[in-house]
């Protein structure tokens, strides 16, 4: 990944270069023919090694990956080209975004997909799955961003409806209102961006669940359950959940990644300055710190979650043993 990042054609000097030749376009106005041009040649040469040097790239690329290595042991980032501040502060910044809307769907999906999925399998064949399979299946159909911009046309700007706020987290007025009323506007301005957030991951979530309770339901031991006349709520959430929630479990242990969870063309729609959109940012502006600082912690998180996901799989099914 160091590699790639760093080989990839545009580099901050470069960008940084183009910069300054834009604004001195402006500056040169009509000039003084060819001993300006070869002045303006010489200046190049030097201002270009400095920036090689301020960047660290008068050195080859694998001493640099040897000091980025270095630095990574104290956890040390280095700093964004772009903010020229340090990397973690500035993903701290943009976090509070991501993890908001993460947290939320994660929660929101996981409550409201296992009971919703058992219960389409309890119910199966009947009006009620069918109907809901029909409308799970068109609003997984419906792209996230797609679903924001007819959410923003119909319910928000007030084209059509002016029910909810445009983008942000919160109104202008928020520092003045009570705690009670705080609470609401961040709702109000969530439900929106929520909802293009978490469709697509509500709608597989939720047939997964349900195939995973079908196929757990139709074995030897819940039939048998039922012969001797348990009460169906205690075969299904007994017996039959415990199991059916096996494949679901793999998503649990990734909840720490939803720390940097990030849409960014949903977070582009309704203005929320999240990771999603500092991670686009960082590669157009060739931010090579920020770029590896995002990818080396997530994907810390996402080795970590899978570990979690491998210990649940214990804890639901204790037949499972990984000695």
């Amino acid at each position: 990944m160091f590699a790639m990042v760093n080989l990839a054609p545009g580099s901050p000097v470069e960008q940084k270069l183009q910069q300054m030749r834009f604004g001195g376009a402006g500056e040169s106005g009509g000039g003084s023919g060819g001993d300006s041009s070869s002045r303006d040649s010489a200046v190049s040469a030097e201002v270009i090694e400095a920036l090689n040097k301020q960047y660290g790239f008068d050195k080859p690329l694998h001493v640099r990956y040897w000091i980025w290595l270095k630095n990574l042991s104290r956890l040390d980032f280095g700093e964004s080209f772009t903010y020229e501040e340090p990397v973690l502060d500035v993903v701290m910044s943009k976090l509070p975004v991501s993890i908001q809307f993460g947290l939320i769907s994660f929660l929101m999906s996981y409550l409201i997909c296992i009971p919703l999925g058992v219960l389409k399998a309890i119910k199966h064949g009947s009006k009620f799955d069918v109907g809901s399979s029909f409308l799970l299946s068109a609003l997984y159909s419906i792209p996230g961003f797609m679903l924001g911009i007819l959410l923003l046309v119909y319910f928000a700007g007030g084209t059509f409806m002016d029910w909810f706020p445009i983008g942000d987290l919160y109104s202008d007025s928020y520092d003045e209102l009570t705690l009670w009323g705080q609470i609401k506007d961040r709702v109000w301005h969530f439900i929106l961006p929520l909802i293009s957030y978490m469709v697509g991951q509500f709608t597989v979530l939720t047939l997964l669940m349900k195939n995973s309770m079908l196929e757990v339901i139709s074995q030897d031991y819940i039939r048998t359950a039922k012969a001797k006349g348990l009460a169906d709520k205690v075969v299904y959430m007994k017996h039959a959940l415990r199991n059916a929630l096996i494949p679901i479990v793999t998503g649990f242990g990734h909840f720490l990644s939803l720390f940097f969870a990030g849409s960014l063309f949903i977070e582009t729609i309704f203005n929320l300055d999240g990771l999603g959109l500092l991670g686009f940012q960082s590669l157009l502006e060739r931010d090579y710190n920020v770029i590896m600082g995002l990818f080396f912690i997530q994907t810390c998180l996402m080795f970590i979650g899978n570990l979690i996901s491998d210990l649940l799989y214990v804890v639901v099914d204790p037949r499972i043993d990984f000695s």
